[in-house]
């Protein structure tokens, strides 16, 4: 008889709440949990058919080895004796600079990234990529410079706002928000609020928008920098709110108010009197913006974010009700690291600093290829596929056969496992414990998924492969047998007492507490994962205490076992805090705790955003004459785990959208094959005819050319990329902005 059990999602960032019928240890049916706090019922196609996500033909059950060319089944005592040495031998003979970890960033290993961390860190390197850089550091380097530190994040905040602004993001197919679509419609059926899209297609979002704003693709900077040359030469910026919480704005006031809006916006290719009524409605009204990849992954990207933090500051939308508001999470700080620290590696052959603490996979093909001394040798990669994920697949797949040690720890043998020298077998989401370190606002939320099956074969957790390996390696420290049985007594108050005596006595030990939380508490519980997200909740700073008060707790040194104890209790996921909501901009952390919009490093780049250089710019080139955007979210594209594509069965899930004009000019009809070409590689691809898009402008989706039991289903849009097509100051790929050409074959 089937056994419903409470879990999530782990197709994107949201995690929204499932139920599972489990019957003789597999996943039968999914339907939305009703009782999840944030989801609340809701779920997309993709939640639905998580099933396939954990049962399918291409799971990892073994440890395995490359001999040969072909695999072999070995030992978990052969595959960590192995790759220990290999990995000590490499850092030894060619220091720490040769190791890479790529990982931590998956939404259902939250938590083997703090495993992998620390392993990487004993081993002395820095080189941490994940997929965050990918996409996101661009931004986090703008707030960083904007807000005081890479981790202060201004979201909209979608229940107080009256107008929502919504550049280069599709949340009725791309969610990235609770209830993105319940949310969406209620905005644009509400006629108290205004919804306004910036995307050069007529996306769904865009369907419900009441103005829409087809831009030209690749003009994103020039409409951010006219829309403030509007506001601030019409006088309809926030002098108030500036005068109290705003700083550095006159050493850039000329850069917007000596400039061609007129001209800007025509190069965009928009009706300059709409924008003109959007910037007047975003100035005076209770107005939010969010951007996505559209803008995220396209030509200026890291300048469009600093643009996007001048836009909200001059009209006095950060840190106020209804406006971008600083989410809180439960474990407060993230990752900042400044480039301007000398401390703060850069990668040798591409000099990209760390964002975040995490590295441009853009950047790790030529790091290897390289030719210095302290080129990348050994990767380790964790619940991520590069050859499906990042850019440029032909540089990956010749970069990681340079390699002398790749490790690939994953669920499913992926096209990067195909090429790993060890294949190690990790529990799935719904096997193992792990939660999502979201942020929310105003009540911060958590939840730690619990294994809803039982683990099969030999596959244990990802955080245990790195705790297994820094023991082979000698980086665990001497644990006393008191801590030991301490953490077998199962009372974590003994315990507790026991791992502070320990930490007083060895303080140089913290930095590896989470191995030591592992091989202590981690077996008392049958997790490593749970016992670090304890070990976490031990140590939480002031404003989570502060937080948690207003939520119902205890603030003090028990809190931590409080929200432990309450999450256990919470299958389906609990409030674990609420922000003090007048008191939102104290999230500051500059010096002066103003906004600065003095970010020196963009006074040149925006010099360059200007009519006339970018209309040369973008000008067609003979040889690729249209544009991809490579990367569309669909209901039938998830991330590359989604590997049977029995899912999609009968559906058009890959095809290369294309404007009928574009069909016409090309004779191609609708359904044909195609060749697309870039400078980076082709793809053979069906064709699908829309009036969505703009002439000129094409769209391939992203998670396909999947290998799925010796076939390949669809095409892989990342052979069409080139890891040097990438923002000049994060490394994140301009995937959206990719010249091409079509042809029948």
């Amino acid at each position: 008889m089937s056994q419903w059990k409470k879990t999530t999602c782990v197709l994107c960032a949201n995690t929204c709440g499932l139920e599972v019928a489990v019957e003789n240890n597999r996943l039968t049916k999914v339907r939305p949990d009703k009782d999840h706090p944030i989801s609340q019922g809701y779920v997309c196609r993709k939640g639905l058919n998580i099933i396939h996500h954990h049962h399918h033909a291409d799971r990892l059950d073994y440890p395995l080895k490359k001999v040969s060319g072909s695999f072999q089944r070995i030992s978990w005592e052969q595959a960590i004796d192995e790759i220990a040495e290999r990995l000590g031998s490499t850092v030894k003979t060619h220091g720490p600079r040769s190791l890479a970890y790529m990982g931590g960033g998956g939404v259902g290993w939250a938590f083997e990234g703090f495993f992998g961390r620390t392993l990487l860190r004993g081993l002395g390197s820095q080189y941490m990529y994940n997929a965050l850089a990918q996409e996101l550091t661009g931004k986090f380097w703008a707030d960083g410079r904007c807000f005081g530190r890479q981790y202060l994040h201004a979201e909209p905040d979608l229940d107080e706002t009256d107008m929502l602004l919504v550049i280069g993001w599709n949340p009725m197919m791309s969610h990235h928000t609770p209830r993105a679509r319940r949310v969406m419609t209620q905005i644009a059926k509400d006629p108290a609020k205004l919804l306004v899209v910036v995307d050069p297609r007529r996306s769904e979002t865009a369907r419900l928008a009441d103005i829409h704003l087809p831009i030209r693709p690749g003009t994103d900077a020039l409409l951010h920098r006219a829309m403030i040359s509007i506001i601030l030469n019409e006088g309809w910026h926030s002098r108030e709110y500036m005068d109290h919480h705003v700083g550095g704005f006159e050493k850039i006031r000329s850069w917007f108010t000596d400039f061609d809006a007129r001209k800007a916006i025509d190069v965009c290719e928009l009706d300059y009197d709409t924008v003109r009524e959007v910037c007047r409605a975003f100035a005076g009204r209770k107005s939010s913006l969010r951007c996505d990849l559209g803008v995220l992954m396209t030509r200026h990207s890291t300048l469009i974010s600093y643009l996007e933090d001048v836009l909200l500051a001059i009209c006095g939308r950060v840190g106020v009700r209804g406006g971008n508001v600083f989410p809180g999470n439960i474990l407060g700080r993230g990752g900042h690291s400044d480039e301007r620290n000398p401390k703060t590696w850069r990668t040798l052959a591409t000099d990209f600093p760390a964002i975040c603490g995490v590295y441009p996979p853009n950047a790790m093909p030529e790091e290897i290829l390289s030719d210095g001394l302290e080129r990348l040798r050994a990767v380790i990669v964790s619940s991520t596929n590069p050859l499906r994920s990042f850019a440029d697949t032909t540089a990956y797949e010749k970069a990681f056969q340079r390699l002398d040690l790749l490790v690939s720890i994953e669920l499913a043998m992926t096209e990067t496992a195909a090429l790993a020298h060890y294949v190690l077998p990790a529990r799935s989401s719904f096997e193992s414990w792990d939660g999502t370190l979201r942020s929310d606002f105003p009540r911060v939320f958590f939840q730690m998924r619990r294994p809803v099956v039982e683990p099969e074969a030999e596959r244990i957790e990802a955080g245990e492969v790195f705790t297994r390996l820094a023991d082979r390696l000698g980086l665990v420290p001497h644990i006393p047998q008191d801590l030991h049985a301490a953490a077998e007594s199962k009372d974590r108050t003994r315990f507790a007492a026991a791992l502070i005596q320990y930490l007083q006595t060895n303080p140089k030990a913290s930095s590896r507490i989470s191995l030591i939380l592992s091989k202590t508490l981690g077996k008392a519980l049958g997790s490593g994962n749970l016992a670090c997200l304890w070990g976490l909740l031990q140590n939480l700073p002031a404003s989570s205490h502060e937080n948690a008060a207003r939520e119902g707790f205890t603030p003090g040194p028990g809190l931590g076992e409080q929200l432990f104890q309450a999450i256990l209790d919470h299958p389906e996921g609990t409030f674990v805090g609420r922000l003090d909501t007048e008191k939102n901009l104290t999230a500051l952390e500059t010096e002066d705790g103003r906004i600065n919009l003095n970010v020196p490093e963009m006074a040149d780049w925006i010099e360059e955003v200007t009519p006339d250089a970018e209309r040369r710019r973008i000008a067609p080139d003979v040889d690729y004459p249209l544009i991809l955007s490579a990367g569309r979210h669909m209901d039938m594209n998830a991330n590359t785990l989604m590997r049977n594509p029995q899912w999609n069965e009968e559906k058009r899930a890959c095809t290369l959208a294309m404007h009928p004009e574009d069909a016409r000019r090309l004779e191609l009809i609708d359904g044909q094959t195609v060749r697309v070409t870039t400078e980076a590689g082709q793809e053979v691809v069906e064709v699908e005819l829309t009036e969505e898009g703009r002439p000129g402008h094409v769209v391939l989706p992203q998670g396909f050319g999947l290998v799925y039991q010796g076939r390949v289903y669809g095409a892989n849009v990342n052979r069409l990329t080139s890891s040097t097509h990438r923002d000049r100051l994060a490394g994140t790929p301009l995937h959206r902005y990719v010249k091409c050409s079509v042809e029948a074959l």
